[in-house]
């Protein structure tokens, strides 16, 4: 007997390269025990300046400025998520919001990502799921990556699946087990170096195609520590703050150079993480703001070699990959169902992570 169950979810999700507010609202169908998914509708909404700064500048904050800023965040989210369903005219089960990560430091017991559960379902009227890495980390893992279970319900297909976001993640099964880690900084990278000249981003690696290779800094980035470590890993903008930023004001070069070393540093990680695991003749799917860097991916191409094909699909999967599975995590949770893989986090077991509000 065929037995279906659908879901209608909107799923949120605001990256660490600080581009903006992903909304994807998503229809999930279990059918004879398999997930499949589609992407109804989206939206993308770009922070002011002024936003985008409180945000980046969010790990500085006192705590009752940050609790301030965490319930702002979410009002603002519900707002946000308001008018889209106006505008679409949406029947919706609820909302799954990833929010936007300020803390990410999992050797110490803290990951906190802004943007108020209660605040968010108040100013939308929606149920709210949401705070799917806290549980994690209580557990000992590293909170991260989380995608790792859409990767294996709704991408098995693939024999890697790669975030190009603020962050770089890969997603893979080894061994029949699911494993994913954070490779090393993208978005996070190329985008500090264009704000220097008041770009918010290279479009399709134009400039960085243009540089020339610094081989004092590409060697000095080679060589950060965590590059090293075993897995599970995982990288939050702490790290970013505290080991690039050094290293690039240690090198000052043209915003061309620097670009065009950052790209060759990204793709030598990612190609050494993704050869390190010796599948051969595989598919990669790229997805996340990187796989629009045209230059990039010509670079990650040409260090992989032949026997590896990257699959850069349509551009609503490329900006809403995230989004969607957040709300697909959204209804495991729902479901009472595992979401959250110890085998990618090192926590001592599955859990079904995430916190339920409802509308006051």
């Amino acid at each position: 007997m065929t037995v279906i169950k659908e879901y209608r979810v909107i799923g949120l999700m605001s990256g660490t390269s600080l581009d903006g507010l992903d909304i994807a609202y998503c229809n999930f169908k279990l059918e004879n025990g398999r997930w499949s998914y589609q992407i109804l509708e989206t939206d993308s909404i770009n922070y002011t300046p002024d936003f985008k700064a409180q945000l980046k500048n969010a790990i500085y904050l006192q705590s009752h400025a940050l609790i301030a800023l965490h319930n702002t965040f979410g009002s603002w989210m519900g707002t946000q998520v308001a008018d889209f369903i106006k505008k679409h005219e949406l029947v919706v089960d609820f909302i799954a919001s990833h929010g936007h990560t300020v803390l990410h430091q999992p050797d110490i017991g803290i990951t906190y990502q802004i943007g108020s559960g209660q605040h968010l379902a108040n100013s939308s009227g929606q149920k709210v799921i949401c705070d799917f890495r806290t549980n994690d980390v209580y557990y000992g893992g590293q909170g991260a990556p989380l995608v790792p279970i859409g990767d294996e319900l709704l991408f098995s297909e693939y024999d890697y699946c790669l975030n190009l976001g603020g962050i770089s993640n890969i997603s893979l099964k080894q061994n029949n087990i699911r494993i994913a880690y954070d490779i090393a900084p993208v978005n996070m990278l190329l985008n500090h170096i264009c704000n220097s000249i008041n770009l918010d981003y290279d479009d399709e690696g134009k400039l960085g195609r243009s540089g020339q290779l610094n081989t004092a800094l590409l060697q000095h980035l080679n060589s950060l520590d965590y590059y090293s470590q075993s897995i599970p890993k995982s990288l939050g903008y702490e790290w970013f703050a505290s080991q690039i930023l050094p290293v690039l004001d240690h090198h000052p070069d043209t915003t061309e150079n620097l670009l065009y070393t950052s790209v060759h540093h990204i793709a030598q990680q990612l190609a050494k993480a993704i050869h390190s695991h010796k599948l051969s003749n595989a598919t990669i799917l790229a997805t996340g703001g990187g796989a629009k860097n045209i230059y990039f991916i010509e670079v990650l191409r040409q260090k992989l070699g032949d026997q590896f094909t990257i699959v850069c699909p349509e551009e609503e999967l490329i900006d809403h990959k995230e989004s969607l599975i957040f709300a697909f995590m959204g209804v495991l949770k729902e479901r009472n169902e595992i979401n959250c893989l110890s085998a990618v986090t090192g926590a001592r077991k599955d859990s079904s992570s995430g916190v339920i509000f409802n509308p006051a």
